[in-house]
């Protein structure tokens, strides 16, 4: 994972409620285990609508998001995560998120930032024609106008974030803890070890 420590550029001046994982990313794209190209189905049905934000050029590959409540509620689907990094997307701001998804996002990279709805309206407007900055260093989110919002994240959530740590990184970076602990295992407990189980040995 790509560590995330500062998400600067245009972003979607969208502020739409209750957006649930099958806009971010309709069931029918499911079948697939691959993240590559899921970006393509991303608010498939919105996209579908004349005019749309997603389609307007003057927000293509933003990396910012801006919605409104409860973002990324109804399905655990880690593909809604999926979809919103192939499509660019690296940071979420909206004033509150379903607890899956926001774990979802943290796991794949994307920073979920929460904010009250007057600075997500300010922002909003920002975005129409100017760039917003969020920064995980000073846990703020800026914009060229002074405006300055401080936002919270869990600091386990925020280390990983900024080390660019999923799962399975944070299961490496202790491998030699790891290790350790089953070589001290293995020694106390020798009819428990796998290789002489597999050789046949009895102990």
């Amino acid at each position: 994972m790509t560590p995330v420590r500062r998400v600067e550029g245009r972003a979607y001046p969208w502020g739409a409620k209750n957006v649930d994982t099958d806009v971010i990313i309709p069931a029918h794209w499911l079948k697939t285990i691959s993240r590559a190209g899921l970006g393509r189905g991303a608010f498939e049905t919105v996209r579908a609508q004349p005019g749309n934000i997603f389609d307007d050029a003057r927000y293509a590959g933003s990396p910012i998001l801006i919605a409104g409540d409860n973002f990324g509620c109804g399905s655990s689907r880690e593909h809604a995560a999926w979809a919103l990094t192939d499509l660019g997307v690296t940071a979420v701001i909206a004033p509150s998120y379903s607890d899956i998804f926001s774990g979802n996002a943290v796991k794949n990279g994307i920073v979920p930032v929460v904010l009250p709805q007057e600075a997500i309206d300010r922002l909003i407007e920002v975005a129409k024609t100017d760039e917003v900055t969020v920064d995980l260093e000073t846990m703020t989110v800026t914009t060229p106008f002074q405006d300055r919002f401080e936002f919270t994240l869990d600091p386990f959530r925020r280390q990983c974030l900024m080390e660019g740590l999923d799962e399975v990184g944070l299961t490496l970076a202790r491998d030699t803890a790891i290790s350790k602990y089953e070589s001290a295992a293995a020694a106390e407990r020798p009819w428990l070890s796998t290789e002489k189980m597999h050789a046949g040995v009895a102990v």
